[in-house]
This record gives C-alpha cells, sequence and structure tokens, in this order.
C-alpha cells in the first residue's frame, strides 16, 4: 500500500496527515479539501517539515477529487467541529451530508479502498459512510476507541505517576458519554490497575473519559486534534504494515455481543484488509448492561439520521 487520502484538512484531518508523514510508512499522503488553497498550505508546511525530521512520504494538498485516484485508504475527517453547548448529536444533519457526500465521491476514482470515519458523531458517521458506499463492513469503520482508550491511559498515568506506555486498557461501546468501561481488562504494564488504585479514584477516572471530548470543548472552544488525528494515524500505520494490532474501533456487529445492523465500538483485529476479525470478550452481566444501554442510544441517534433522509 502506498496512497493514503485525508479528506479534510482542519485541525484534525492536518494532523493525521503530519503524523502519518512522521511514520514514514507510505509513499503519498493526499490532504483533501474544498478550500484547496488551505489544503495545498498545510501539505507544503509538512513537506517542508521532512527535510527536518527526516522522513519521505510525500505530502499534496487538493481540492479536487481526482488527485484522489488510487487510494488505498481514505480517512475522513471532513466535518464542522463541535461548539460549546454543543452535543455529538447536533451535528448529525451537516455532518451526514458531508461524509456521505465525501464517500460518493471518493468512490468515483478508487474502487476499494478502506475507509476510516473520523467525523462525529461518530457512530452514525460510519454507518452513512457504509449504507453509501456499498463496501465491505470489514472496509468501512470508525475511530473512536483508540482516543477514548488514549485518553483514560493518559488519566491513569498521571493518577499512578507511571509512564502511558505501560498501560493497555479496552473500552467499547458508543463514542461519548454511553462508552463501556473495561478496568479488569485494564494493565500497567501486565498488572490489573484494580491492584494499583482505589475504585473511587478509578470511578473518577472512568467519568473523565466518558466526557473528555467535552472537557476539551470547554477548554479550547473547539474539539480536539492532536491525540484523534495520531489515534487515526495508529489506525492506518497498522493497516499499511499488516501488523494485525489489537484496537477498540467503531465496526458493524452482525450478531456479535447479540448485538446485529448497528456500528459500535469494540476490539478489533486490523491488518491489510481492513478489520480482519471481531473479538468477542467474555463480558459479565454488569459490562453487558452497560453495552446494551450504548448500543439503545446509537440506535437512536441512527433513528434521527434515518428520519432526515440524507
Amino acid at each position: 500500500m502506498s496512497k493514503i487520502t485525508v479528506v479534510g484538512a482542519g485541525n484534525v484531518g492536518a494532523t493525521v496527515a503530519n503524523v502519518l508523514a512522521h511514520k514514514d510508512v507510505v509513499n503519498d499522503v493526499v490532504l483533501l479539501d474544498i478550500v484547496g488553497d488551505l489544503a495545498r498550505g498545510k501539505a507544503l508546511d509538512s513537506w517542508q517539515q521532512a527535510p527536518i525530521d527526516y522522513y519521505s512520504t510525500r505530502l499534496h494538498g487538493s481540492d479536487d477529487y481526482k488527485d484522489t485516484a488510487d487510494s488505498d485508504v481514505v480517512v475522513i475527517t471532513a466535518g464542522i467541529p463541535r461548539k460549546p453547548g454543543m452535543s455529538r448529536d447536533d451535528l448529525i444533519s451537516t455532518n451526514a451530508k458531508i461524509v456521505t457526500s465525501v464517500t460518493t465521491s471518493i468512490l468515483e476514482h478508487s474502487s476499494d479502498p478502506i475507509i476510516i470515519v473520523v467525523s462525529n458523531p461518530l457512530d452514525v458517521m460510519t454507518f452513512a459512510a457504509h449504507q453509501v458506499s456499498g463496501l465491505s463492513s470489514k472496509r468501512v469503520f470508525g475511530m473512536a476507541g483508540i482516543l477514548d482508550t488514549g485518553r483514560y491511559r493518559a488519566f491513569l498515568a498521571s493518577e499512578l505517576n507511571v509512564s502511558p506506555k505501560d498501560i493497555q486498557a479496552v473500552l467499547m461501546g458508543g463514542h461519548g458519554d454511553t462508552m463501556v468501561p473495561l478496568p479488569r481488562y485494564t494493565t500497567v504494564a501486565g498488572i490489573p490497575v484494580t491492584e494499583l488504585i482505589d475504585t473511587d479514584k478509578l470511578d473518577a477516572i472512568v467519568e473523565r473519559t466518558k466526557k473528555g471530548g467535552g472537557e476539551l470543548v470547554k477548554l479550547m472552544g473547539t474539539s480536539a486534534w492532536y491525540a484523534p488525528g495520531a489515534a487515526a494515524a495508529q489506525m492506518v500505520e497498522a493497516i499499511v504494515r499488516d501488523e494485525n494490532r489489537i484496537f477498540p474501533c467503531c465496526a458493524l456487529l452482525e450478531g456479535e455481543y447479540g448485538i446485529n445492523g448497528i456500528f459500535l465500538g469494540v476490539p478489533v483485529k486490523l491488518g491489510i484488509n481492513g478489520i480482519e476479525q471481531i473479538i468477542e470478550l467474555k463480558l459479565n452481566e454488569e459490562e453487558m448492561a452497560l453495552l446494551k444501554t450504548s448500543e439503545s442510544h446509537v440506535r437512536q441517534v441512527i433513528e434521527v439520521f434515518e428520519g432526515m433522509n440524507v
């Protein structure tokens, strides 16, 4: 694989392109935006960084979908960001139109790409992209869980005063307040986190993680971009390198966990073909109840979307 397209040259999209370039795992990254000069400027800035940071990945900015032809992986970040007081659900109408239009335009020039959706509200935007694309659900999925676990692991690292490198964790469910934390699957260098932290502190970290996006919106007046951009780039790297890495991703469930027909965050194996496997954890009753609550919320959002006839 050698060509990646990132649609949307805003903060998240530009970060995806820049982080991917630093990883030096692909030959070519196209940064596409309806504001062509913005995309061209950010791509040029990143390319001028290459001699300084020692990478060879070429970056190109464009506003023409012809330049995305034969893309192996497409990352969709296009859409309006959250503003203070705005929920992810408020974004549905505008961003659904953008995501479906982007997906259709991409497929006019690339026959069978892997599509990673980052646009919010994530679960329903991934549903929309898959619906309009006609591609296998193994090739259309969303970035959420890597970001959510990144926040969770970062908070734990601060509380425990340890390196975030040593913390492994799994979160499931929808992207947002109904995400499902799984503390018993959280370890620090192989040690269960429950042996290292009091329950009340762990619960507080879980709650902070659920509202992690909102916390940043309040602080900055817009959505985050460094961590989301890096998370999407990590997914692309796993695919391009055929690493078969285990990540929580927003995937279409077709009977797994007793859930059918919606996209929800679950652990998957990511490789050259996209989602190589959906991993079913043996959830206990409490965890399964939380997952079902998350499922219900996502279904409500999808019903809103379907009622819009976008």
